[in-house]
């Protein structure tokens, strides 16, 4: 694909779409350590099963929104009341059960915090702090053995692609593909 600024990207990545494009270039695969972006990006993920990346993209702001800036406190105290606004909010993806899981991931990523000190303490300690490099991969055994340790805690919406495409977004794993300006060259520090 010939790209207007003649770098080329990851073919998921759509010219047409200057958010996403910004997603790629700027956010994709980057070591995440802060918590409320930790907690943003697992409560998008879960919400992208089934539909495109590119569409919950879309609406990251009116879920941001919607879901009080990701302020983790606020969403764990979420009611009934508040549920149902979210659930006839046209702004957002409105699948009523993706929703509940929201509010329930929420409490479960508070306990693994107050256990670990962090959340980004629990997610990095599974590599020891070190990004892994892979490419083409949708699952691995990194992914499944934190998808079962989160569904055991009580997660829900973090199967082993879910939980792979979040530590791709938060940098866990670093998966730029071959071609791609940003592919990981060996020796290289990404950080």
């Amino acid at each position: 694909m010939e790209w207007e600024d003649g770098k080329i990207r990851c073919r998921w990545a759509n010219p047409k779409n200057e958010r996403y494009l910004n997603y790629h270039d700027k956010e994709w695969g980057i070591p995440v350590h802060d918590d409320r972006k930790l907690f943003e990006m697992l409560i998008l993920e879960c919400f992208q099963a089934g539909l495109s990346w590119e569409c919950v993209l879309n609406k990251q702001e009116a879920f941001c929104q919607a879901f009080d800036g990701f302020d983790l406190e606020k969403v764990c105290a979420y009611d009934e009341e508040k549920l149902n606004d979210l659930q006839n909010d046209t702004s957002i993806i409105r699948n009523r059960l993706k929703i509940r899981a929201a509010v329930n991931n929420a409490k479960v990523f508070r306990c693994i915090q107050q256990e670990y000190g962090s959340f980004s303490r629990y997610l990095w300690h599974w590599t020891d702090g070190k990004v892994v490099y892979e490419k083409g991969e949708t699952s691995s055994p990194l992914s499944d053995a934190v998808s079962k340790d989160l569904k055991k805690r009580g997660m829900k919406f973090v199967g082993t692609t879910i939980v792979y495409s979040y530590m791709q977004a938060v940098g866990v794993i670093y998966s730029h593909e071959p071609g791609c300006f940003l592919e990981y060259k060996e020796g290289e520090d990404i950080c």
